[in-house]
């Protein structure tokens, strides 16, 4: 399942769900917490199930964004949404691996109830929206069978902590958001699972985002929240590999496959070693 582009449209407005398909994106979030009044959640819930029981292909993944625990509306969140059509749950808020294991519990008996085979509901989870995460982001790996990436939240956390801006005045995260971001890289590395760079808020900034995007794929995640469609053409390019470099990245391959016993080897006098194998590796995954 490709998770370069991840889009968040709020689950009660079929005019953005609408717009939101033909965006291009790798994965449609149907967002049933921050995007949604509590007086609409159960009407939101209801277009949701209405959506994916929809009949019709998708070039896309079905994901929804559910409540967390501490809102006492997970479980009635999950019980309406897991049916035939549902692709993944991002879970927000999440305190460590042990939420993970909670919420496939439920997922097991869901999918039983939906006729859905156990284990067809992935999971994202944002990873760093309370401080205990932080401790605990070590617990993701090894990962969980329903575990497929892991990401990370600037605006919760800092009401969390108290912070009161998470950039500076250059653009840049302040130093505790550059740690978070960071050890949710780790977290997902370690997890081995795809590593989901937060959104860039500003939406009318597509200059910084493309920056922001290349310095993010150059430091490792490989794919990113979108919160408007427009953001996505410019996240799936720079998360994409180039030509140039997807033609190098196989050349590796190729010269490693066809001596499986070397440990190095050049290439128009450059030396390449296993670490330099397993990077071109996934560049060629990332390509399809």
């Amino acid at each position: 399942m490709k998770l370069r582009s991840m889009l968040f449209v709020p689950a009660d407005s079929e005019r953005k769900f609408a717009r939101a398909q033909a965006s291009g994106a790798d994965a449609l979030i149907l967002d049933l917490e921050d995007s949604v009044a509590p007086l609409n959640k159960a009407t939101a819930r209801a277009m949701v199930q209405s959506m994916l029981a929809a009949d019709a292909a998708r070039p896309w993944s079905f994901w929804v964004r559910i409540n967390p625990f501490h809102t006492g509306l997970t479980l009635d969140d999950l019980s309406a949404v897991v049916q035939p059509g549902l692709d993944g749950v991002m879970v927000p808020k999440a305190n460590g691996a042990a939420d993970i294991v909670r919420i496939g519990h439920y997922l097991d008996a869901l999918e039983t109830r939906s006729g859905m085979a156990r284990g067809t509901v992935k999971l994202v989870v944002v990873a760093t929206e309370t401080a205990i995460a932080m401790f605990n982001l070590g617990s993701y790996a090894p990962a969980h069978e329903r575990l497929a990436g892991l990401t990370w939240g600037a605006e919760d956390l800092g009401a969390v902590v108290g912070s009161s801006v998470n950039k500076q005045s250059d653009g840049d995260w302040t130093q505790p958001y550059r740690v978070v971001r960071s050890l949710c890289l780790f977290a997902a590395a370690a997890a081995e699972v795809a590593k989901i760079d937060t959104l860039y808020a500003d939406f009318r900034d597509p200059a910084g985002l493309e920056a922001s995007c290349i310095a993010s794929q150059r430091d490792g995640f490989t794919g990113r929240i979108a919160i408007h469609p427009d953001q996505v053409e410019t996240i799936n390019r720079c998360f994409s590999p180039s030509p140039e470099d997807l033609a190098q990245a196989k050349r590796i391959v190729a010269a490693f496959d066809a001596d499986p016993g070397i440990g190095t080897i050049g290439i128009d006098g450059k030396m390449y070693d296993i670490p330099h194998l397993k990077l071109a590796r996934r560049i060629v995954a990332a390509a399809g």
